[in-house]
């Protein structure tokens, strides 16, 4: 017996009985690369089970009696858009795991051997899988980097490292692999320091903002098991188990900033909200003819992209922030619970976060937006900034921001009154029994009820839906408000649409005499009467008149 074997041995002896000490043996881990390992992977014969990683001579000049050669490679790594830490190339304890997990060296190439010990099954190098990060880091959370209490107060949602408790540690101020890994012992699953049940190892460092009140933290849905699983490396069965994991996987992850488990940011979401996990099934609803198409855009949204959107796109993440969500009711014109935390615009155009109102999430793609869709009705007063439509100064609008202007108004229905506040999902949102808010739609623009705006509709409840969800048909078709409804709407076919701008009119634009009411005609139905002139008039409660032509017929005008 050679003392060189002996010195091994007692290393590999003090190592195997801090571990037992600890409620495992080395010997019972995949890590235990000898002969007698319990992995797929091991040596055909060798039986010592140390001399994979540690040597008692000759040994690297790197802590632990390292005994592998450093892969010498320049690794790629992590970056994106939101990261404060700057990750070096790896070093310390990282570079001695990467030895053998970045694959380039033979699991066998130890230096107390002249040749490489054999594996068994033709194995040389970490065979392809998760184990195996290859020289690529940027798709693995980020290592080799200063992590101190100046990065803590930049990032805003990591915790300072003096508030740090073991099993997590650092090593000289580094985060390195043995931060969250310990080779030794494999007691929770993937060698971590600390079961990840309910993400306990990753909120030991991380600090996030509404947290504490979110639904991924405190649901308790299971998979229903059809479908993709949306926790394929997991044992854990709940929403609130997984936590971080239900949408992040931190090494070789499927999108890369971030550390997302799938490329496509939808996928993230829909892999548990088709109806398979949470109660509601919001991938049906983006099958719609009408829908926020998620799947038009990819790669496209950065969470440090400016309030007012100016790329085009739209993904979950535009109107949900999923470390905040949660389910909690609210009164218009307040935002709910599943807006919880997202940024927005305000009336008067100033960037806000989080938002207060619902309204400030839609103003960020439909008002100031240099790409924001364009109105599908072309009017006397063209303005498609719906921030402008909704402003409370206008002459009239639907009240999104606060109570409108008409405080006459006999056709509302019951709990609505003239003081009432709507949301802009009271007309835009999925249809029928669906889930609350603009998913889908088998109506345009994301409506919630039907709402024909082509010239000659029939009248009938279900054409004017929409209309009469809110004012009472009844009333309308019996002209308590306007003496003519009855005769424009079904005598003449016309719909609600040409005569009235659903949102508002701007006060740059338009002026209480001929845009109250909400009057701003559909100039490819109404055209200039014979005199030039294509207005409405206000004259008072319930009167008006009309110059325009419409139908063939010339008002010049036409009192009511």
């Amino acid at each position: 017996m050679t003392k060189a074997w002996i010195r091994i041995n007692i290393l590999g002896w003090m190592l195997l009985s801090t571990s037992i000490l600890h409620g495992q043996s080395i010997v019972t881990t995949v890590h235990n690369l000898s002969a007698s390992g319990p992995g797929t992977i091991k040596a055909t014969t060798e039986s010592e089970i140390c001399i994979f990683c540690h040597t008692p001579h000759n040994s690297k000049p790197m802590s632990p009696l390292w005994n592998r050669n450093d892969p010498g490679t320049t690794y790629t790594l992590y970056n994106s858009s939101t990261i404060n830490a700057v990750p070096g190339q790896p070093d310390g304890s990282s570079i001695l795991c990467l030895s053998c997990h970045d694959g380039t060296i033979a699991l066998g190439n130890v230096l107390s051997r002249t040749s490489d010990i054999t594996f068994a099954s033709g194995v040389t190098v970490m065979p392809s899988g998760p184990s195996r990060l290859t020289t690529d880091l940027s798709d693995d959370h980020p290592i080799s980097f200063i992590y101190n209490s100046s990065l803590a107060a930049a990032d805003g949602q990591l915790k300072d490292p003096v508030t740090i408790t073991q099993p997590v540690t650092l090593e000289n101020d580094k985060l390195q692999c043995v931060s969250c890994h310990d080779p030794h012992k494999n007691i929770y699953g993937d060698f971590l320091v600390v079961s990840n049940q309910f993400s306990t190892l990753c909120l030991k460092c991380h600090d996030l903002n509404y947290w504490g009140n979110s639904s991924h933290k405190n649901s308790t849905a299971t998979w229903n098991n059809t479908g993709t699983n949306p926790w394929p490396r997991s044992s854990y069965t709940t929403v609130s188990e997984n936590a971080c994991e239900n949408c992040h996987n931190p090494h070789t992850s499927g999108r890369k900033a971030r550390i997302m488990n799938y490329l496509n940011e939808e996928n993230n979401c829909l892999v548990c909200h088709n109806g398979n996990v949470a109660s509601t099934d919001i991938e049906s609803q983006l099958t719609k003819p009408y829908t926020h198409n998620v799947y038009a855009y990819n790669l496209i949204h950065d969470p440090v992209e400016p309030d007012v959107v100016n790329v085009q796109h739209v993904e979950c993440e535009d109107c949900h922030n999923p470390h905040a969500v949660r389910q909690q009711s609210a009164v218009a014109p307040n935002a709910n619970g599943f807006l919880e935390g997202v940024r927005g615009i305000s009336s008067s155009g100033s960037e806000v976060n989080p938002i207060q109102y619902e309204y400030e999430l839609c103003y960020r793609c439909h008002a100031d937006s240099p790409v924001k869709p364009g109105s599908p009705t072309t009017r006397v007063i063209e303005q498609n900034n719906v921030r402008l439509e909704f402003d409370l100064s206008n002459p009239s609008f639907h009240p999104i921001e606060g109570p409108g202007k008409n405080t006459n108004v006999p056709s509302l229905i019951l709990p609505y009154t003239e003081s009432s506040v709507i949301y802009c999902t009271d007309c835009h949102a999925s249809n029928g029994t669906s889930p609350a808010g603009p998913h889908g739609s088998d109506y345009p623009q994301i409506l919630k009820y039907q709402y024909i705006t082509a010239d000659y509709t029939t009248e009938s409840a279900t054409n004017y839906e929409l209309c009469y969800s809110c004012h009472s048909r009844s009333s309308i078709l019996g002209n308590n408000s306007f003496r003519r409804h009855r005769t424009h709407i079904q005598g003449a076919d016309t719909p609600c649409n040409v005569c009235h701008d659903p949102h508002g009119i701007s006060s740059t634009q338009g002026n209480s005499t001929n845009n109250s009411h909400l009057i701003n005609f559909d100039t490819d139905v109404v055209f200039p009467s014979n005199s030039g002139r294509l207005r409405f008039e206000d004259r008072g409660t319930f009167r008006g008149r009309c110059y325009l032509k419409c139908h063939g017929r010339n008002h010049d005008p036409k009192w009511y």
